[in-house]
């Protein structure tokens, strides 16, 4: 399957001031993103756009808004092409389905080893208890 872009019209990008340590340039200049992808804008397929809303991310807001905040660099023009960068990522990792897991049922050995497990976790646990006075 081919990786699937972002589409241009449904990101919102505005530059920010970095949080951290910078000296005085940090206060002066504006070179981290805020990149803001509206999935209900996009053309992105109905299927991707549903695991994308149903994945739980941290970085998807509860209206579809996935908001990605680049810092990474210090050069703005890199910040952002980043931000694309990783939400691109984020979208060709839900843009395939999920495989499905096929049922398998434990083999005789697995069944034997489990139990023989068991057996010996009892046995530990029978051994235990009060401890009988001897002859003094």
């Amino acid at each position: 399957m081919s990786r699937l872009k972002a589409d241009p019209a449904a990101m919102e990008i505005t530059a920010i001031r970095a949080s951290g340590p910078g000296g005085q340039h940090v206060n002066k200049v504006a070179t981290a993103i805020e990149l803001r992808f509206d999935l209900a804008a996009s053309c992105l397929p109905d299927a991707v756009q549903t695991r994308l809303l149903n994945s739980g991310d941290r970085r998807l807001s509860r209206d579809g808004v996935i908001v990605i905040k680049a810092q990474r660099y210090r050069s703005q023009e890199k910040n952002r092409l980043d931000a694309i960068e990783r939400l691109e990522t984020l979208i060709n990792q839900y843009a395939q389905a999920p495989r499905q897991r096929i049922a398998t049922r434990p083999g005789r050995a697995a069944k034997e080893r489990r139990l023989k497990e068991k057996q010996k976790q009892s046995d530990k646990k029978a051994r235990r208890g009060a401890v009988k006075p001897g002859p003094d």
